[in-house]
Order: structure tokens, then C-alpha cells, then sequence
């Protein structure tokens, strides 16, 4: 829901696997260098979310893209690879995130 509004409806599992991929890679350069290396890693995944403090990236292999992206010579100053959870879901179906 959003602003009381039904965006999307089904079980998690289900709206995850339609909306979102099966792993998401978070790494954080810097707030002000996530905009610019984002541009350098397109292609890369799925598709990528730019946030103020991070850089989302979904993919099917987060591991194996956290390794290309490492050894592309782009060190993060934090990284996580996470399964894909609800909030994905509703970053893609409303374009912001939960705190907006």
C-alpha cells in the first residue's frame, strides 16, 4: 500500500519474485561519490537503485556481481549482499523508499 493506495497484491514470496530479483547487492562509496560510481556500474545487474547513502544493485548472483564489482578496481567502503525483502518491492512500485 501506498498513501492508501493497493499497489501490488500477493503473498511476499510471490511480490518478490515479481517485482524484485533474488538477491540485491548494497555498496556504499560515499555520499558524495554513490552518483558517479553508480553511473560506472549500469549494466551491471538488473537494475540499480542510487540512495543518498548507498547503492542498491539487484541481481540473481549477489556475490558473484560483489566480486566483479571489487575487481573492477571499485572498492567499497561497505558492502552487503541480502536477499530481497518487501521494502525492494516498494522502492520499485512507488519509486522512493519506506522513510520518504
Amino acid at each position: 500500500m501506498d498513501k492508501g493506495r493497493i499497489m501490488a497484491e500477493g503473498s511476499p514470496a510471490e511480490l518478490i519474485k515479481q517485482y524484485s530479483s533474488k538477491e540485491v547487492v548494497e555498496v556504499r562509496f560515499g555520499a558524495d561519490r554513490n552518483e558517479v560510481i553508480a553511473k560506472e556500474l549500469e549494466g551491471m545487474g538488473d537494475r540499480i537503485e542510487v540512495l543518498p547513502d548507498r547503492i542498491l544493485i539487484y541481481t540473481e548472483q549477489g556475490e558473484a556481481l560483489l566480486a566483479k564489482i571489487i575487481e573492477s578496481g571499485k572498492n567499497p567502503v561497505t558492502s552487503l549482499v541480502r536477499r530481497s525483502s518487501l521494502e525492494d518491492v516498494f522502492l520499485r512500485l512507488t519509486g522512493r523508499t519506506l522513510v520518504d
